[in-house]
């Protein structure tokens, strides 16, 4: 809990309340949608690494138009002081550009040169929607090299999560796994992000999360307790590399993060002496 990173989303507001009610210590990743493209996300890592944040933007493998772009985005990034980005290959039904996937984007990095001291990728403990099995993780694979770590997607289900995770060390992928999960989220705050993202694309992510779906719907919103109680005991464990917690926050940034003092509370006064 001391050292969970927290996502968030470049919609208006989200640089007050990340200001207001978050830790500098809390690393943050900012998404990236479809709808807005790169801009909206490029521009809340900068504003936030003038805070005092380690911000690691999203970049979305098939919203970046040609390699000038890319090296224009890192010249940026450097003059803001943002040395980490996260690269995921996006949901655009076409490319923009010469970059169809994350792998592809990550090649063009290293070749360009870059100066970012954390480059992270996604994992699937459940899948992919549109991809095999197979191909997801021969993907991982081959994306392992250029990355310093893995965040996973939402997975509801914590024996899915460790057994994906010790298969990704047997196929030789040696990177720390931060999981994913969802913060202390409302209801509310559900329906007003899946406003701002645009329809489409809140449908699509809807639709690859049936069980996230009811589970927003509860009277007085998601907590991650349950899982987190589940998972805590594999955090360490040499032989799957689930290294720590990665929140979902859908910018309810002050109640997840009131959800996590609560815990570190809980934490210190367990602790003897």
């Amino acid at each position: 809990m001391r050292d969970a990173s927290y996502e968030v989303l470049p919609l208006r507001g989200a640089e007050e309340s990340v200001v207001e009610h978050v830790p500098r210590t809390v690393p943050l990743t900012v998404t990236v949608t479809e709808a807005k493209g790169l801009t909206p996300t490029l521009e809340l890592a900068e504003r936030l690494s003038g805070h005092g944040f380690v911000t690691s933007p999203h970049l979305a493998a098939r919203l970046v138009r040609d390699k000038a772009q890319l090296a224009d985005i890192v010249a940026r990034l450097r003059a803001a002081d943002v040395d980490s980005v996260f690269v995921i290959g996006g949901d655009a039904p076409e490319p923009a550009g010469s970059f169809p996937d994350a792998l592809s984007l990550l090649e063009a990095l290293d070749a360009g040169g870059h100066h970012f001291r954390h480059v992270g990728i996604g994992g699937y403990p459940e899948g992919h929607g549109h991809l095999s099995a197979e191909l997801i993780e021969c993907a991982l694979e081959r994306k392992a090299p250029h990355a310093t770590h893995i965040i996973t997607q939402l997975c509801f289900h914590p024996a899915t999560t460790r057994a994906w995770a010790r298969q990704v060390k047997l196929r030789g992928v040696d990177l720390p796994i931060r999981i994913g999960l969802p913060g202390a989220v409302t209801r509310q705050k559900l329906v007003r992000i899946s406003a701002g993202i645009g329809l489409g694309q809140s449908a699509r992510f809807l639709a690859k999360q049936h069980s996230l779906f009811w589970r927003f719907f509860l009277p007085h919103g998601y907590r991650p307790d349950r899982l987190i109680d589940r998972l805590a005991p594999a955090l360490g464990h040499p032989e799957q590399n689930l290294q720590g917690f990665h929140l979902f926050t859908f910018n309810e940034v002050a109640r997840t993060e009131a959800w996590r003092q609560e815990w570190l509370e809980r934490l210190s006064d367990a602790v003897p002496g």
